[in-house]
């Protein structure tokens, strides 16, 4: 599943948002620069006080001097946050400077300014306290963004793709939010991401199903039988390459996942687990059905750590070097529609 080489090859720079800056996305900033180098510019959009004392920084006016600003530390479009960052202690006073961040890199990938935009971690509760923020997370403040109903929630390593049909909800609410148009409305997104910014052509899915044993013929369970397999029918009646469901102790291993392209899951943690397992620190946060690439490492803030040095920004290459593959598949996936 890995992608082509991670030379930017005449793509733009990709706007990579501060994050909460107590938490560790300062210091992986400074560790994706150091790894990177020119090879796959970014930029880093905050406050320069944010990041480590004596990290080699390069303050850019404008997205376009990335490329030049790399040659000598981790270029930075400022934007002043009202109060420093202590380490592990977020402040509510820079709540809003967080928000602000994301809207203005969504504004410059929107305009053309940027290829793709990556996002460090933020912190919601943090969020809520000081700007009464009104989403639930990232995903849904960036799809209010670009106006779009529904996004979906891809994690990626090079041995996996999975899709949680359901995200943040208890479980108990799990069958209650699983509804067919919810579910069809998931495989068509990924089925069309899979196609345009990963360049799989027919991309084959795998769909897990909601109760042990995928209901086991009702024993276990109706949904499986009752609504999870009639959309997999009718989408492929449409051509769609689909399988399930399928149990879902039985989908992850290595034979099962040379089989498909992508898996979707029916909630948050029967998708979550096998990946993390699979690779923790090397996977992607991908959201798919928004009108421009978005990526972001697949952690958190990590107050523990945040300052010590020990922060790992293996995530985050993954997630630049992410970005930058469906850049170059999304201009190809466009430019060979256009000549049709």
């Amino acid at each position: 599943m890995s992608g082509p080489e991670d030379s930017p090859a005449g793509i733009g720079p990709i706007a990579l948002t501060c994050g909460e800056p107590a938490g560790i996305g300062p210091e992986i900033a400074v560790g994706a620069h150091a790894a990177l180098g020119t090879a796959l510019p970014f930029f880093y959009l905050g406050d320069p006080r944010h990041l480590p004392e004596g990290a080699p920084i390069a303050e850019i006016a404008h997205p376009s001097e990335t490329a030049q600003a790399a040659r000598h530390g981790v270029p930075v479009l400022r934007h002043n946050f009202p109060a420093p960052a202590t380490p592990g202690r977020p402040d509510p006073a820079n709540a809003p400077g967080v928000i602000e961040v994301i809207a203005r890199a969504v504004g410059m990938v929107r305009a053309g300014e940027a290829a793709a935009l990556c996002t460090l971690p933020i912190h919601k509760k943090a969020l809520i306290d000081g700007a009464n923020f009104a989403y639930p997370g990232h995903t849904e403040y960036l799809a209010a963004l670009a106006g779009v109903d529904t996004v979906v929630m891809m994690l990626a390593c090079d041995a996996l793709r999975v899709v949680p049909a359901t995200i943040h909800i208890p479980l108990s609410e799990v069958p209650h939010a699983l509804t067919s148009e919810g579910l069809e409305r998931v495989l068509r997104i990924t089925h069309a991401a899979l196609v345009r910014d990963f360049g799989i052509a027919n991309p084959r899915i795998a769909v897990a199903g909601l109760n042990p044993h995928a209901g086991e013929g009702g024993a276990m369970g109706h949904e499986d039988a009752a609504l999870i397999a009639p959309v997999i029918d009718r989408l492929g009646a449409e051509g769609m390459a689909l399988r399930g469901p399928a149990s879902a102790d039985t989908i992850f291993h290595a034979a099962a996942r040379a089989q498909y392209d992508a898996a979707v899951a029916m909630y948050h943690d029967q998708a979550l687990i096998p990946i993390k397992t699979i690779d923790f620190a090397g996977g992607v946060n991908v959201t798919l059905g928004l009108p421009f690439i978005r990526t972001s490492p697949d952690h958190g803030t990590a107050f523990d750590i945040a300052g010590s040095g020990r922060a790992d920004p293996t995530s985050t290459l993954a997630a630049l070097r992410m970005a930058a593959r469906m850049v170059r598949m999304r201009a190809a996936s466009d430019a060979a529609g256009a000549a049709r």
